[in-house]
């Protein structure tokens, strides 16, 4: 599929090559030099031909990804790419010197000196060019945080929202009433990991990342809570790789996926079910799975504020680098699995 070059690109490019032109029809009159058909036909040549051979190393660039390289690690392939260019204009303009007779003045076929001024107007070019995709890139990167924010701060609203609703706050402060006779102890814990909760998540927008141990002691007490409510209900597994405790993840990412998993799927069981929360390294990747019991249907696919601002999350700080997939594993059992390259 064909590239779309943008109109403001193509602008530059004619303008910046004209400009060029105009330079020297300057000096060429400045200098008293004859300002013939010639050589203004040899002169609209080297524009065109310029405009051609800057544009085809522009499709390189693009083509092999050097926009992606920092600069130490390209700068060398870019030198080979200017006097590559400068090399064929110069020889363009020679071959018109010498068969075409267009400049009696210079009957070079390849003159160093026009070499050397043609490295210096292609570097001019490629350095504009890399400048304002460098400015871009900054301005994406800047967007994208923005963006982030923006998403973290929905998402901890949201999250606090699905919380303290009533009926969240009816039934957690309920069991605690009545723990508070039956046991008092248990009950001052239930407060603890409720007040727990509801800190995690008005600090979820101040971090990108916290590790998974933080991410699962959050887990932790938000089932606590929930076995209250669920009691023999609820029955929760962890397999859980020591070596990804200190592996990076998006705050309040796995406890979004724990809610979604009781909310839609063990809640809607009469006799409830059980949650199993996996975190390993597979390859070079992080792979974390929360399966439930449940019945993902086609309506509901990926369609909740939570899976998607998971997936949105994902792809704002890590881009390809990291996916999020729910499914149906069979007619009983749902596994979403985030999986992050380390």
């Amino acid at each position: 599929m064909a590239r779309k070059v943008s109109k403001y690109y193509w602008w530059c490019q004619i303008g910046g090559w004209i400009f060029w032109m105009l330079l020297f029809v300057i000096l060429a009159f400045y200098y008293h030099r004859a300002l013939n058909g010639n050589y203004f036909l040899i002169q609209t040549i080297i524009v065109i031909t310029a405009i051609i051979i800057t544009h085809l190393l522009r499709e390189v660039v693009i083509a092999f990804k050097w926009l992606q390289y920092p600069l130490d690690k390209v700068i060398f392939r870019l030198l080979a790419g200017v006097a590559a260019c400068s090399a064929v204009i110069t020889f363009v303009r020679g071959v018109c010197n010498v068969y075409l007779h267009l400049d009696k003045n210079d009957d070079k076929l390849f003159s160093f000196g026009t070499f050397i001024l043609f490295c210096f107007w292609v570097s001019a070019w490629t350095m504009i060019y890399f400048l304002w995709h460098y400015f871009q890139k900054d301005q994406q990167y800047k967007l994208d945080k923005l963006r982030m924010e923006s998403l973290v701060k929905e998402l901890e609203l949201r999250t606090i929202k699905s919380q303290i609703n009533p009926h969240f706050l009816f039934n957690a402060l309920n069991s605690i009433r009545a723990l508070i006779d039956e046991n008092p102890r248990r009950a001052r814990t239930a407060v603890t990991e409720l007040s727990n909760i509801l800190r995690s998540s008005m600090q979820a927008e101040k971090v990108e990342t916290v590790s998974m141990e933080n991410e699962l002691n959050i887990v932790r007490d938000y089932l606590a809570l929930e076995h209250i409510r669920f009691e023999e209900r609820l029955k929760v597994h962890y397999d859980i790789d020591p070596a990804t405790l200190e592996l990076p993840v998006p705050p309040m990412m796995l406890q979004t996926l724990v809610e979604n998993a009781i909310k839609h799927g063990i809640s809607k069981s009469l006799h409830g079910g059980f949650l199993n929360i996996s975190s390993h390294i597979r390859g070079l990747q992080h792979e974390i799975t929360v399966q439930n019991t449940g019945q993902l249907h086609r309506k509901d696919h990926g369609s909740g504020f939570g899976l998607q601002s998971t997936r949105q999350r994902l792809g704002l700080l890590y881009k390809e680098k990291a996916s999020f997939n729910i499914y149906n594993v069979n007619n009983h059992l749902v596994e979403a699995k985030v999986e992050i390259a380390l």
